[in-house]
């Protein structure tokens, strides 16, 4: 039996879930009434999703179905970065929405830091886009995880490899 416990926090994306839940809002907005004879659409590439309204109202309704669909299939909201709606081609409206993977590295710094102040027996280790938190209880490590979920993160966190 090992004498030290580790788990890592990382903040992902799953990319089946995702694409299942944009292609369930592309089918929801061809068959709503009122997206009838619009031009509204979401397209997918591996980064990114572009969301095109023809108008405000349309892009506001077009991101509620997209959002509804990310939560009925596990997608944080948190991961999703939307960018600025502007103008497009035929009078439309166009939104980029970049899906965030990994914790960067000032974000991991910060986290850290907060684990470090809660003064608990473990160590943190920042690793590519992820932080490993080790210690010789699992009690302390399952404060660190009370700790980091009930701080105001604006990114989504998940915790893995607990062993």
């Amino acid at each position: 039996m090992s004498s030290e416990y580790s788990f890592d926090i990382v903040s992902r994306v799953e990319k089946q879930n995702l694409a299942d839940a944009v292609v369930q809002a592309q089918r929801e907005i061809a068959t709503r009434f009122d997206f009838r004879n619009s031009k509204s659409r979401i397209e997918q590439d591996e980064s990114k999703i572009t969301i095109i309204a023809d108008d405000d109202m349309k892009l506001r309704n077009v991101v509620d179905v997209l959002q509804s669909k990310c939560v009925k299939r596990g997608v944080p909201l948190k991961a999703l970065d939307y960018g600025k709606p502007e103008p497009a081609a035929q009078g439309t409206i166009r939104q980029v929405v970049t899906i965030q993977q990994g914790i960067a590295t000032e974000r991991a710094k910060k986290l850290t830091e907060a684990i470090k102040q809660s003064k608990l027996k473990v160590t943190t280790r920042i690793q590519d886009e992820q932080v490993r938190v080790s210690g010789k209880s699992k009690d302390d490590l399952q404060k660190v995880i009370e700790l980091v979920k009930a701080m105001p993160l604006d990114f989504a966190v998940q915790f893995v490899n607990y062993r």
